[in-house]
């Protein structure tokens, strides 16, 4: 296991009051835990939005290398037409 360091955070009252709170109430035993679960969370989103990004920059890069014709702005047009008349369908039968 790493060793830990004690650091210093400055918070919102609202935000410290939760805190608080949560260990009060025994969520966390302590307000230290607290912000740890709060670092893995942050840490885990981090991630996700990295994975995300990464799908997303895999997505463009294809596209920039499709073989196929670009559309014209009227097919584009069109295309976007349909999708919103078939969503709009779709919600109506919900």
């Amino acid at each position: 296991m790493q060793s830990a360091e004690k650091i210093s955070i400055t918070m919102t009252p609202e935000q410290l009051r939760a805190v608080r709170e949560s260990v009060a109430a025994g969520e966390y035993a302590s307000t230290s835990e607290v912000v740890r679960d709060a670092v893995r969370l942050w840490q885990c989103r981090r991630q996700e939005d990295a994975e995300r990004l990464d799908v997303i920059h895999a997505r463009i890069r294809r596209s920039l290398h499709d073989p196929r014709p670009a559309l014209s702005l009227e097919e584009v047009d069109g295309n976007l037409t349909a999708l919103f008349a078939e969503a709009r369908k779709d919600r109506g039968r919900a």
